[in-house]
């Protein structure tokens, strides 16, 4: 079997190792322990951080421990890394309630039983009352400001006019090295792995533990998740696709990779699904082959809402997908109903005895009731899934579904869900 650090460069999941042959020999003579951090700078995760999540569990896969590591304290600093101006700063509160959700939310995907149980921690644990003496003495003596300003983070700060960096972001490298020390003194961890945005900051912690503790200490990151057009990953038409079933539904979060480009598809199911390399390269080719079938996008929505909404939310995605696409509109229940208006499509509260026509005008279907009721009449025009006949017809409480739904559709593509007020 091929070792695990040869499986993720056969993925195309290493943008950096600090020392290759070290690493390989390192994970394949005992189970070690790794670690990546996420700081909570957002309500929720987005799908960007499921590339080191699942990092984190392809490591617990092959009998290592991983650790995953709630940034409470760096957190409240913010990580300069990316961004071309100071990040806002969040209250303790905020920060501290973000902290708590993306604990319960990351949990989900590691296995806490064992003997290589997962384990979680909060930097704001040994930060929080650390004195500002004794980190500058301990910690602060192991790093060179030269070698600090060039890291490309600083740089691209300090060379673009009219930014700069505070020395609170200036300090976050240092902070996050010895969170890297302190998980090795506390859990022997040897490895960190994250994005290759978080290289130096990584090896400054590979760097602090070999200063401070006389030990090998090993850096793995993973390339940043790319379009093949260019475009922002992460992105939908509606914004960010977060992991909060609450943020975005399962079935927005199914629509996201099953619109996913030709190109982009057999790179995203190497990164975010366990399938085998060779099954991968055999769906591939059989989607090339029937290119308008997309079984490939097909095969990737499906394995990613399943690892992050479970056997529940895929099946509800599929359902809606089924229903908005297939005609099935019957199949959909009231949490169905329900995540169509979270997802952002049009919705509007109905009064009794609304005509079909009136709905479409006050929705935006239709310019006018007029317009609306010649659209009625060309047949462009169904509610629930049954073509309207009658201009004339009226949206009442006994022809919704579950009493309550009306899914209106002009055309091919344009919907509106209307709504009568529960009793």
């Amino acid at each position: 079997m091929a070792s695990l650090l040869r499986q993720w460069f056969e993925r195309g999941l290493v943008a950096q190792v600090s020392d290759e042959a070290g690493l390989t020999s390192h994970l394949q003579t005992g189970r070690r322990t790794v670690y990546c951090g996420f700081d909570p700078s957002a309500a929720s995760l987005q799908v960007g951080n499921l590339v080191p999540l699942l990092g984190l569990r392809r490591f617990q896969r092959a009998g290592h421990r991983p650790i995953l590591l709630i940034g409470g304290a760096t957190g409240l600093i913010g990580d300069p890394g990316g961004k071309s101006e100071e990040r806002i700063l969040h209250s303790r509160d905020t920060v501290r309630q973000w902290a708590a959700g993306i604990r319960e939310q990351a949990s989900a995907f590691l296995d806490f039983s064992g003997a290589g149980a997962a384990l979680v921690v909060d930097n704001l644990d040994w930060t929080a009352e650390l004195p500002v003496i004794a980190f500058l003495r301990d910690v602060g003596k192991h790093f060179s400001v030269n070698a600090m300003v060039r890291r490309d983070s600083v740089q691209s700060r300090l060379t673009r006019e009219g930014a700069g960096i505070s020395y609170t972001e200036f300090s976050y490298m240092v902070l996050q090295a010895m969170d890297f020390l302190e998980l090795a003194r506390r859990h022997d961890c040897s490895v960190q792995i994250g994005g290759s945005d978080q290289w130096g900051n990584i090896v400054g912690g590979v760097e602090l533990i070999r200063r401070a503790l006389a030990r090998e200490a090993y850096a793995l990151t993973t390339p940043l998740v790319t379009k093949a057009d260019g475009r922002k990953f992460g992105k939908s038409e509606s914004g960010t696709v977060w992991l909060d079933p609450s943020l975005t539904s399962p079935y927005a979060f199914y629509q996201f990779w099953l619109n996913a480009a030709d190109a982009d598809v057999p790179a995203w199911l190497r990164t975010f699904t366990f399938l085998d390399v060779l099954a991968i390269d055999e769906a591939v080719a059989a989607a090339v082959e029937d290119p308008g079938g997309r079984a490939a996008q097909k095969l990737l929505a499906g394995e990613v809402t399943r690892l992050v909404h479970g056997e529940a939310g895929l099946g509800s995605a599929e359902r809606i997908t089924a229903a908005l696409f297939g005609g099935d509109i019957h199949a959909l229940g009231p949490t169905d109903f329900e995540q169509l208006r979270l997802d952002g499509m049009g919705c509007t509260e109905l009064p009794a005895g609304t005509g079909v026509a009136a709905a479409m005008a006050d929705a935006g279907l239709a310019p006018s009731r007029g317009a609306a009721r010649r659209l009625i009449s060309s047949g462009g025009v169904s509610v629930n899934g049954a073509p309207v006949r009658d201009v004339e017809q009226a949206l009442s409480a006994d022809t919704a579904l579950h009493g309550r739904y009306h899914l209106i559709r002009r055309g091919r593509k344009a919907w509106h869900l209307a709504v009568h007020a529960a009793t």
